[in-house]
């Protein structure tokens, strides 16, 4: 297992070693051996998959607040995404700063996302799978989202008109929210 560092303090691009052959390949996509190994200890409790059937979905940007926090595991099992992530800490030093990267089945690379982000992905093919590992269960109380196009954060998603959820479209921006994330 590779650990990149993304310039985002505790934001991690994560590179699993692929066996490749004839048949297909193997990866192992998740081991709390080589984490700890890297000197990362989290315990996952729960798995999260999604299904976007249409490229253009955008989701996010979500998180839950303190003390249901979650640090997040993300990979894309089918298909591929541009998935982000945006630092809400405040008084991190890369505060609302954001982070993306393509994450497809053909490149198997994971983001590892620690708790005080925001998270979101936009499709970039139809029939996007997304898997994401949590170290704290949903606690809907402790849902939140803020607007996917908040001009303080000004993620570049590169689409005009996204397909959005209800509730993604009625997010707040990051200044009328109740984000409770301190570095």
């Amino acid at each position: 297992m590779e650990l990149i560092k993304t310039g985002i303090k505790d934001l991690y691009i994560i590179k699993t070693k692929v066996f490749e052959d004839k048949r297909g390949w193997f990866t192992e996509s998740y081991s709390a051996k080589k984490f700890k190994d890297k000197g990362i200890n989290i315990n996952f409790v729960q798995d999260n998959h999604s299904l976007s059937k249409k490229k253009g979905v955008l989701r996010g940007l979500h998180f839950q607040l303190n003390p249901k926090a979650q640090i997040k595991l993300v990979r894309c099992t089918s298909g591929k995404i541009y998935d982000v992530a945006v630092d809400l800490r405040d008084g991190s030093p890369t505060y609302k700063e954001w982070y993306g990267l393509e994450l497809s089945t053909k490149n198997k690379k994971q983001l590892l996302i620690p708790k005080g982000f925001a998270h979101g992905f936009l499709t970039l093919s139809n029939n996007a799978e997304v898997q994401y590992k949590v170290d704290e269960y949903y606690a809907p109380d402790y849902d939140r989202s803020i607007k996917f196009d908040d001009p303080e954060i000004n993620v570049d998603w590169e689409i005009e008109e996204p397909i959005l959820s209800d509730k993604d479209k009625n997010a707040p921006l990051l200044k009328d929210s109740d984000c409770n994330f301190i570095y």
